[in-house]
């Protein structure tokens, strides 16, 4: 599938409805144009940014020991208690 777009005096490019849709897009998202393999692919940059996101994340889960929510739950209360101690001088 393909569509036409033509490019106003100011660079300007309205993106089809259909690819908007399929992209994720709306009115005020931003779009990221990058080169992939000789190519130029816009994407939603929201989604481009969550992707890097996660593959940044990937493996820390397994690497902080967390195994279930349960895990997730008890990292977050020790978090909580350094980040009280440091701001109250260890009064808990």
């Amino acid at each position: 599938m393909f569509d036409v777009s033509r490019v106003t005096a100011k660079g300007q490019v309205t993106i089809p409805v259909e690819m908007r849709r399929k992209l994720g897009i709306k009115e005020g998202d931003k779009v990221v144009f990058m080169e992939q393999a000789g190519n130029i692919v816009i994407a939603n940059a929201a989604m481009v940014a969550l992707k890097e996101v996660q593959e940044a994340f990937t493996g820390e889960a397994e690497r902080l020991g967390l195994r279930d929510e349960q895990d997730v739950v008890k990292l977050i209360k020790e978090i909580r208690k350094e980040m009280w101690e440091e701001r109250n001088g260890g009064d808990a």
